[in-house]
């Protein structure tokens, strides 16, 4: 299975190292504008093709599947292009910047064979994985609130420095946490309805200037969804938190039991630099007893990202899906839109300090 790379910074990097795991998959070409990201890719796929424009690429039809891994601004454009081809496409999250970009290219994929998956990586942790499956088999009962806690470090510089403005990433509550939205989606089974989020930008990148601009991006918020079931979510974000233990924790309660998935950050961020199990945590309501089990994942899948793990498990699925050309992607481009809706509203309801109908 040969994979071209529309994008070749650093989460097109994580892609080919988790791709090199995948047997059968290989990276045949790459394109991105910037010189130095170009050769560092092109040095982890010998034989690659690097292009200095995704177009070239395109026409030179060197690739079976191609993987979408630009700034979030260019998504749209990319996608046009990439979908003109009639290959499978993987496009990293978010899907867009605004929904109406992701309504028009739902619009334009109508009749399409090929496959299209949005990449939401958090699904596929194991410990989410774990804690679906045990919501989908009724431990917890119905679920009925659902809680998210991320305490992180700030963004990464990336090149041309285009995830410090709103403008181009489509804000923090779209960029970071369209996980977290498609998450929420997934696990209580319903969509949301209204969202309130209050948010503020306190800490990060005050003092840093490009262009003579000022970054924008939130750096910690706190949001409610409100889903048609009945059922709600909240969403606690920190992006000045490093050194949590637990950089995600996942809490879905019904009147049954809680359970919550504890997922720890980046070997490259914690305080010994090693890597870390996740932990599931059950607490059952009749007995009043609360269990503790340890999800372990391997070190080489952890160690090829910063996802743990998830990257590498997400590609697996996609690659199964081509192989097979049966089925369709466990991420659609609706559950795409659906993440860029909620993060719309919820950078709208931060503005304006009111709640947002969807």
């Amino acid at each position: 299975m040969r994979y071209g790379l529309v994008g070749a910074g650093m989460m097109a990097q994580e892609h080919m190292r988790n791709l090199a795991l995948i047997p059968g998959a290989e990276v045949t070409a790459l394109a991105d504008p910037d010189e130095g990201m170009r050769t560092l890719s092109a040095g982890m796929a010998p034989g690659a093709r690097a292009f200095s424009d995704y177009k070239e690429m395109l026409s030179a039809d060197l690739c079976d599947a191609y993987l979408i891994a630009g700034p979030n601004d260019l998504h749209h454009a990319m996608m046009i292009d990439v979908m003109a081809t009639g290959k499978p496409i993987l496009c990293e999250k978010p899907l867009c910047t605004t929904s109406a970009d992701c309504r028009d290219l739902i619009a334009r994929a109508e009749g399409r064979d090929a496959p299209i998956w949005v990449a939401m990586e958090y699904r596929f942790m194991p410990p989410a994985q774990r804690l679906l499956a045990e919501v989908r088999g009724g431990t917890i009962g119905t679920p009925r609130m659902f809680a998210i806690r991320e305490h992180r470090f700030p963004f990464l510089p990336k090149v041309g420095d285009w995830n410090r403005f709103s403008a181009r990433t489509g804000g923090t509550l779209v960029e970071k946490c369209c996980h977290f939205w498609d998450l929420m989606r997934l696990v209580l089974q319903s969509d949301p309805v209204r969202v309130y989020a209050s948010a503020a930008m306190d800490v990060n990148h005050l003092d840093e200037r490009y262009g003579g601009e000022t970054p924008d991006i939130i750096d910690n918020a706190f949001a409610v969804v409100d889903f048609a079931s009945g059922a709600r979510a909240m969403l606690d974000l920190c992006m000045f938190a490093e050194g949590s233990y637990w950089q995600e924790l996942l809490t879905v309660t019904g009147e049954k039991a809680r359970i919550e998935a504890r997922v720890p950050g980046p070997a490259r961020f914690s305080a010994d630099g090693s890597e870390r199990h996740a932990e599931i945590v059950l607490s059952d309501r009749a007995s009043k007893r609360e269990t503790t089990e340890v999800i372990e994942v391997d070190e080489n899948i952890l160690q090829a990202g910063d996802h743990h793990g998830s990257t590498f498990f997400q590609h697996q699925k996609f690659h199964d899906l081509i192989k097979s050309g049966k089925g369709t992607p466990e991420v659609s481009l609706q559950d795409g839109l659906w993440s860029v809706l909620v993060g719309e509203a919820a950078e709208q309801s931060a503005r304006e300090t009111r709640a947002i109908e969807i």
